[in-house]
């Protein structure tokens, strides 16, 4: 079930924004293949062309701190420079970093599927914005939650609630504010228990039972007696010394 947390003070609703991560999603689940999470390595640019610009992949580099492996031009164009292997904390002013920072280790760590209504106030030469953040967990060669494919995008609103130009987001960096957010766990497969074995109910050791006589390997009741070594066998045991002891020297007088 979605666990929804939402501020108290109304943000409008970036249309385009809802558009490009319901497509973006729409795109994650197809590649699904009967697993909870697709994996980094099936991402292939050529599917979410439509969503390219505002498209970003993270790396989870720390609890709570994801930072840009790639990102669309629009998330650029926001900051005003390239913002690859900057955090995607850095695109939200100080008192909404905490709040994103909890929401993206949700992804990672749940992991789930976070969304996000964001809103950047007007300034100087700035114009209100309404944003919207989708973020979407991928394993990596390994097989653990280290990455995130997601969307960023933001748009100018007039005076009255209507989007302008998409690509007039005024002077940057422009910085966000979370006014609401989505947050959907999803459901994993249990992980089997790691083999190993119950020393407590080990078997105890036994003593072979004798072997019928029809088997052929009946087994003897005649006790088992050695048989007397040789002379040679004696003499191959004994040290040098003890060899040298069992002869005497016989000297001839002339």
């Amino acid at each position: 079930m979605d666990r929804e947390t939402d501020s108290n003070a109304a943000s409008p609703a970036s249309a385009k924004g809802r558009r490009i991560g319901n497509e973006l999603r729409a795109y994650w689940e197809a590649l699904l293949a009967g697993r909870p999470i697709p994996a980094r390595a099936d991402i292939d640019p050529r599917g979410i062309d439509r969503a390219l610009e505002f498209a970003f992949i993270l790396e989870r580099v720390a609890p709570g701190m994801g930072r840009f492996r790639l990102a669309g031009q629009h998330i650029c164009d926001l900051m005003g420079m390239e913002v690859r292997g900057m955090p995607l904390t850095s695109l939200f002013a100080p008192e909404g970093r905490k709040q994103i920072a909890d929401l993206t280790e949700a992804v990672f760590a749940r992991p789930a599927i976070a969304e996000a209504q964001l809103v950047s106030e007007a300034g100087i030469g700035k114009p209100g914005l309404a944003g919207h953040l989708v973020m979407l967990p991928l394993t990596d060669d390994f097989g653990a939650v280290t990455r995130v494919l997601g969307c960023f995008v933001a748009e100018p609103l007039r005076n009255t609630g209507e989007a302008e130009d998409i690509h007039d987001a005024g002077r940057a960096p422009r910085r966000f504010t979370v006014t609401g957010a989505r947050i959907k766990p999803l459901e994993m497969p249990p992980q089997p228990k790691p083999a190993g074995r119950d020393f407590r109910a080990a078997p105890q050791f036994e003593q072979p039972a004798p072997m019928p006589a029809s088997s052929g390997f009946a087994e003897s009741q005649t006790p088992y007696t050695p048989r007397p070594k040789t002379r040679a066998e004696h003499l191959a045991e004994m040290t040098p010394d003890e060899r040298r002891a069992m002869f005497r020297v016989v000297r001839q007088e002339g």
